[in-house]
């Protein structure tokens, strides 16, 4: 999933990247808005809410949904700065740091919601600006990826990408061809498991809190060792080829 460039990337590729991270966004959106009443995969809503706080002159809310809107801006800078830089020298290690620094993020969200989090007004904006950048990284990182066919930290852009590949698909005059069906093949994987994710994020969340973050870094480590077994894999099955 993550040592290919966005050339050479097979429609499987493309599928394993955004069912997984679809799920990830899913769980962790519904969650934090169970958890925090936020959303914390993306940032429409809270544009909307500080055009409000605008009108009503609500500095102190402003500055928050300010420093929001930056940390998924700086996440998505940063994923983007991170895999223009290392691409050069291995896909691999250019797509898999981001994804580190998101675990290591959202395991600090998990034990310290689990452990240490009294509901204050304080530790809500941190964690949510934490979450956010997870999510701005992880957009930013799957869209280069993808070449920007995939992003699964929201869904208006899904469904506007969707109406148009439906719409080509479907009409007389544009010539059906196997891209058109791999890209809504690839929209309605998002959908389906964006939608997986919010519904086990907000059940279990119910059930075990803070507990289900524990979750979303082990989906993102099987993404990272994906790659690692796939790899060793063919040199293993190469080698048993040879000595026959």
């Amino acid at each position: 999933m993550l040592r290919k460039s966005k050339t050479d990337r097979s429609l499987r590729d493309n599928l394993l990247l955004a069912s997984s991270t679809a799920t990830v966004s899913g769980i962790t959106n519904v969650a934090g808005m169970v958890a925090f009443l936020a959303f914390t995969s993306n940032v429409t809503g809270h544009v909307a809410t500080m055009s409000k706080h605008l009108v009503e002159q609500n500095f102190g809310e402003i500055l928050v949904f300010a420093v929001w809107l930056l940390m998924f801006f700086a996440g998505a800078f940063l994923s983007s700065f991170i895999v223009r830089s290392m691409e050069g020298k291995s896909y691999y290690r250019a797509h898999a740091t981001p994804i580190i620094i998101e675990i290591v993020i959202l395991l600090f969200v998990a034990i310290y919601g689990h452990n240490f989090y009294r509901e204050t007004d304080t530790e809500r904006e941190i964690v949510i600006a934490a979450t956010l950048f997870c999510m701005g990284l992880q957009n930013s990182l799957v869209s280069v990826i993808s070449g920007g066919l995939i992003k699964t930290s929201h869904l208006t852009g899904l469904f506007t990408d969707l109406g148009g590949d439906i719409s080509d698909w479907l009409h007389p005059k544009v010539e059906t061809t196997e891209l058109i069906r791999n890209k809504i093949r690839i929209r309605f994987t998002v959908l389906g498991f964006y939608f997986l994710g919010g519904i086990i994020g907000g059940y279990f969340f119910n059930l075990y809190e803070f507990g289900i973050f524990y979750v979303v870094p082990i989906i993102l480590a099987t993404i990272l060792y994906y790659d690692i077994s796939t790899v060793a894999l063919k040199k293993l099955t190469s080698r048993l080829a040879r000595a026959r």
